[in-house]
């Protein structure tokens, strides 16, 4: 489990469910940490960020760009909510007034997603700002997680990240609740209903339905 020191009994245990039975001590679950899921999903939200402010994009793709940035930072935010953030917070004490910061600024960023009149709303340069920002502070989230967490840990965190996306909302929801356990009950309801509307509307919310070029 994610240990950290405890004047009591030496560690502390983040409440996640237990590891399978093992032989040793080395067992290593399959999976990506959420370390290295967390990193690649910034890099894409920032992607995304720069590819919608392009002032050479066509209409028709800003909007497509649109759907999927708020689809992928809808995603992102919940998953990152329902366990980075508990994880961060209960390994490292000294996390916690950087996860109540960042609480209110995922609302704040949901908040200037969901008030976008359309793909040429001024105040998308505001979101754009925002997702940059909020890369770099959570990066300074996982790092000390992640030199205090074990390899195993990361890793079941990072299944249960993944698990999280695919149930998550793909619209913004600011009012949701921000922390568990509500937001593990809220938020897969509030998906269905979103996945139904995007299935009706034919809306673009995943990078593959940009059908990007492979880079040089």
């Amino acid at each position: 489990m994610i240990r950290r020191p405890s004047v009591e009994e030496g560690t502390m245990t983040v409440p996640l469910p237990p590891l399978p039975p093992a032989a040793d001590d080395a067992y290593r679950p399959g999976g990506r940490s959420v370390a290295e899921l967390v990193d690649r999903e910034h890099r894409q939200l920032c992607d995304l960020a720069d590819e919608v402010m392009d002032p050479e994009l066509a209409p028709e793709r800003r909007r497509e760009v649109v759907d999927v940035l708020t689809a992928t930072v809808s995603r992102h935010l919940s998953a990152e909510e329902q366990y980075l953030f508990p994880a961060a917070r209960a390994a490292v004490p000294a996390s916690g007034e950087l996860v109540d910061r960042e609480i209110e600024a995922d609302a704040a960023l949901l908040t200037a997603l969901k008030g976008l009149s359309g793909p040429d709303d001024p105040a998308l340069a505001e979101v754009a700002d925002r997702v940059r920002r909020h890369v770099v502070r959570v990066a300074a989230l996982v790092t000390p997680l992640r030199e205090v967490a074990t390899d195993a840990d990361l890793i079941r965190l990072g299944n249960r990240w993944q698990i999280a996306e695919e149930a998550a909302p793909t619209r913004p929801h600011p009012g949701t609740p921000a922390t568990p356990p509500w937001n593990k009950i809220v938020e897969p309801a509030v998906g269905v209903v979103d996945k139904l509307r995007d299935a009706v509307t034919g809306r673009r919310t995943q990078l593959a339905d940009l059908d990007r070029q492979p880079k040089a």
